[in-house]
């Protein structure tokens, strides 16, 4: 089991509140985007499975079994797997149970993400903890040879990359073909009335739960900022269809606030 051992999550992260910032300024330039995002998350990692329990109203977890359900139904034989925006790995963790024989690459861009995967590893069986390996990595810029994987997942991932197009061009490069590619994410709803509940609801409850854990409400109250700047899961189907992957199914909660596509690499 290698794993890479970054410093515990906080000493990473910006000694200043990250709503000192001009947040909409950060994600509008994907020069500058991830480095709000990264230490974000290195803030966040400690009570993120709590965050999102309560969050959700304990939905994350219903949406996740979906997403394993589809992996093991759609990706059966998979030998080697990547996980991106892995977190505390707990997608990456159900595919090794999932799938026996595979060997898997949880890879986040935060340290301190991959601090609470690795602790997550330890209180893990070892016949599942040894097969997976967690590294920090870039998603638009992945360190994994082109056409390894057999299944590529990313739970909440492409939103917060400074280029979704580059992040699918690399999802679709480490797949071979006819792998398979499963994502979970929010999206930014078509309908304009829901669009304003909806991202009214996740500024609201965010703001109220960074300040109450953070004293910093941007921290969780920046998924409102992000769907915003985001795209519809529409336009991310059609995303994946301009970079070599064939849409096969797209599951949508909360009206198109939340999606599941399942696609496979073409070519």
């Amino acid at each position: 089991m290698t794993k890479d051992h970054p410093e515990r999550a906080g000493t990473v992260a910006s000694r200043g509140k990250l709503g000192d910032l001009d947040v909409d300024a950060y994600l509008r330039d994907p020069a500058r985007k991830q480095a709000f995002v990264t230490p974000m998350f290195d803030i966040i990692a400690p009570k993120y499975d709590a965050f999102t329990r309560l969050f959700s109203f304990g939905m994350d977890a219903s949406w996740k079994r979906e997403a394993i359900a589809t992996i093991t139904k759609s990706a059966a034989g998979t030998a080697t797997a990547l996980d991106l925006a892995s977190g505390t790995g707990d997608i990456a963790v159900a595919i090794a149970r999932a799938f026996p024989a595979a060997r898997v690459t949880a890879l986040d861009a935060s340290p301190g993400m991959i601090y609470a995967a690795n602790a997550r590893l330890a209180d893990t069986d070892h016949a599942v903890s040894a097969r997976v390996t967690t590294m920090v990595g870039d998603m638009c810029a992945l360190a994994v040879p082109t056409a390894s994987m057999d299944l590529v997942t990313a739970g909440y991932g492409v939103r917060n990359v400074p280029d979704p197009t580059q992040s699918v061009r690399e999802m679709a490069r480490v797949l071979r073909p006819g792998g398979v590619l499963v994502t979970l994410d929010f999206y930014r709803p078509a309908f304009t009335p829901w669009r304003a509940l909806l991202l009214w609801y996740l500024s609201v409850a965010g703001n109220a739960v960074g300040w109450w854990w953070h004293r910093d409400p941007i921290v969780y109250g920046y998924i409102a900022r992000s769907v915003d700047h985001f795209m519809s899961w529409q336009s991310f189907s059609a995303l994946l269809e301009r970079e070599g992957f064939r849409v096969e199914r797209v599951t949508r909660h909360l009206g198109g606030g939340i999606a599941l596509h399942e696609a496979r690499r073409i070519g």
